[in-house]
């Protein structure tokens, strides 16, 4: 979701209107007198980040059980947190009770904090790695049938999930912190989600943008209560198995039984409205590959390259093909990313470096100066209160080095099949898999840390054997995947301080908090779906696609390409090469051809998932695009506030109805669409 962030940061940009753009130069109220960081986190920004963190862990839950497809939700989280505080102060105002200014340094530690906590819900690995780990999910692999598919299964709990995310995902706090000077400052990095957060968060508190708020915040308003009451309405029409708006056959039954159709689901939609044409038009593409002509072709193969008497579920059958070609896809797009973003950093720090030896100390003290001659007073103002405020790298290395320890003893607790040692070559890999993560995020936006999780987990599954191979994979793909992505969040998170004055030590602080609250949230959200709904049924509303992928990533790892159903390895093959050779043309040709080439990451989703989440984001892209043809300022700046609304307002929802069919209570009507003859 990353590589078409920077689009997204120029459509921000433009987005906020003249006033936004002039926001990240203008003087902030108080600049002169920035208060200390210990001052800058307030109880009722800790307060207003819970509850947002618990709404989005929940929306993000959703999202990862479903299609496992989350969009970036930085800037949505920072334009609640404003809605909320804004609320809260006029509320105050009103009884006449006094209330502290609300600054932007305020509003991007709520940014932060909430943020680091629906993190957690999504890269924790709820919809891949850890319930890949449970019977259900290896039942549905293929049982004792599928060679390499040990037996050995570990059932969801809250208490080994929470522990497991505490001990994984603050190692990643203190690992790049020494070098955020050398990355924010020093090279300069972007880091666009990052940027468009602050853009957006200064043009809230510049001293033009109380009208343009004003406008976001009655669209989040109107767009909230319609989703929140379009999703009850729609409840009471969902009483039994493929009943409701959400199996409406809007293309007809023919269509609607290969999963195309428009679902009415509104978080799609809002989330559709915030990612790129690009991903959107992707998504559609490999549906209709995979649903429109790959698998009605491959039914009609049946007896031939499978068994007739082997059902679609198995891998041995359709399954097999939809789960592989899906992983190739995948993989193709993640192998070639990696070796991109190493390739880019590697010769940017070189470049760097040669520049430095051949420029004498006295040509750089010049330079320097005249470098910060020429740099507005705000940028020069931001870099003194970025670097003033040091954190001892002594107090860095002392985290890291306590929490793996923690890490390497209770992990093998946990898990039996996961030797210390293994535990230990991850974190001495660690670090420069961090770096370069990092590096690449704020050169390109694209956070790569679950390509370096699928990598660490075919090479463990190789070490693991046939033994231990499936779990040892996967455990490590959580433990990697979960460390480099906080570290890289938190470079995001520390350019939007940078950019919006906020102390690196507050930003820290409230990112270590925001994880700590996700630590805990994130499990018990997981549980709140997994007890009150059919958590990977193929055939019901959470699928969990990723957990099966997953887990049959480490069967290749183990038996390697004999876990291939007939024929697969071609087909595999084939889309590997397409998913390498689209990402070539899109880097090596002419940006006018480039931004039409398809992204294979999103590709490959709807070759397990189907085509009817495609639908809605594609729906999402339409009405942007008539947005802008018609009102294009308007459009630019409402459709953050209007897609929050609407994902806000429906994922809000699942939390009523969650505690109804907890408590047994069914919808009382069932609407199903069938057939005249």
């Amino acid at each position: 979701m990353g590589s078409e962030n920077n689009e997204k940061l120029e459509e921000i940009q433009s987005c906020d209107n003249d006033d936004i753009e002039k926001a990240g130069h203008e003087k902030p109220e108080g600049q002169s007198s920035i208060v200390s960081w210990t001052r800058q986190i307030t109880i009722r920004a800790l307060i207003t980040s819970f509850f947002i963190g618990i709404i989005y862990s929940v929306i993000v839950m959703k999202l990862n059980l479903t299609t496992g497809l989350v969009p970036n939700l930085n800037v949505s989280a920072a334009l609640l947190g404003f809605v909320v505080i804004r609320a809260w102060t006029k509320l105050l105002e009103k009884t006449n009770f006094l209330s502290t200014p609300f600054t932007r340094q305020e509003n991007t530690l709520i940014q932060t904090c909430a943020v680091a906590c629906y993190s957690t819900s999504y890269g924790g690995g709820f919809g891949s790695h850890l319930l890949g780990l449970n019977r259900k999910t290896y039942e549905r692999v293929g049982a004792a049938d599928t060679p390499g598919n040990t037996p050995i299964t570990k059932e969801p709990g809250i208490g080994w999930m929470t522990a497991f995310l505490f001990v994984t995902y603050f190692v990643g706090l203190s690992v790049l912190v020494p070098l955020r000077k050398m990355m924010i400052i020093d090279y300069k990095l972007t880091y666009p989600s990052g940027t468009a957060t602050a853009v957006l968060i200064n043009g809230f508190h510049s001293p033009k943008g109380d009208g343009m708020a004003k406008k976001q915040v009655r669209g989040f308003i109107k767009f909230f209560s319609f989703s929140f009451l379009w999703s009850f309405f729609q409840w009471f029409y969902a009483g039994g198995e493929q009943c409701g708006f959400v199996q409406f056959p809007t293309f007809g039954l023919k269509a609607w039984k290969n999963s195309f159709y428009f679902d009415f689901s509104m978080t799609y939609v809002g989330a559709g409205m915030i990612c790129s044409h690009l991903v959107n038009l992707s998504l559609l593409l490999g549906a209709v590959l995979s649903w429109g002509i790959m698998w009605p072709l491959l039914r009609g193969l049946k007896g031939q390259w499978f068994l007739e008497s082997i059902p679609e579920s198995s891998m041995k059958s359709l399954n097999g093909y939809k789960i592989f070609v899906s992983i190739a896809l995948i993989l193709g797009d993640g192998l070639y990313n990696v070796f991109k973003i190493l390739f880019f950093t590697v010769t940017n720090i070189r470049v760097s470096m040669k520049k430095k030896s051949r420029r004498s100390a006295h040509a750089v003290s010049i330079s320097d100066s005249k470098n910060q001659q020429q740099q507005p007073p705000d940028d020069l103002k931001r870099n003194e209160v970025f670097a003033r405020e040091s954190i001892p790298l002594w107090l860095a290395l002392a985290g890291y080095m306590l929490f793996s320890g923690i890490s390497i003893t209770i992990i093998p607790l946990i898990f039996p099949d996961v030797k210390w040692y293994y535990v230990v070559v991850a974190y001495l890999l660690a670090p420069t898999l961090s770096f370069c993560n990092a590096y690449g995020s704020g050169l390109t936006d694209m956070n790569m840390a679950y390509n370096y999780g699928k990598v660490t987990l075919f090479v463990l599954a190789a070490l693991g054997g046939k033994n231990h191979g499936v779990i040892a994979g996967l455990v490590g793909c959580g433990v990697i995947k979960s460390l480099v992505s906080t570290s890289s969040d938190l470079m995001q998170d520390f350019k939007t301080g940078h950019l919006t004055f906020t102390s690196p030590r507050s930003m820290l602080l409230s990112q270590a908090i925001g994880t700590g609250i996700g630590c805990v949230v994130a499990p018990l959200t997981f549980f709140l779906f997994y007890k009150a709904f059919d958590v990977g049924n193929p055939d019901g509303e959470y699928k969990a696609p990723y957990a099966i992928i997953y887990r049959n990533m480490a069967i290749l790892g183990v038996e390697g390409f004999s876990a291939l159903p007939h024929h697969c390895l071609q087909l595999c093959c084939g889309f590997f090469a397409f998913a390498v050779a689209a990402n070539l043309v899109r880097d090596l040709s002419p940006k006018s051809i480039g931004k039409w080439i398809p992204l294979p990451m999103a590709m490959a989703v709807p070759f397990v998932v189907g085509g009817y989440f495609a639908i809605d984001m594609c729906m999402g892209s339409l009405i942007v695009y008539v947005w802008h043809t018609l009102k294009s300022k308007e459009a630019s700046l409402m459709v953050p506030a209007v897609a929050s609304g609407l994902i806000c307002g429906d994922g809000l929802w699942i939390l009523p109805s969650s505690l109804l069919a907890l408590f047994k209570v069914d919808p009382p009507i069932c609407m199903r669409f069938l057939s005249t003859k």
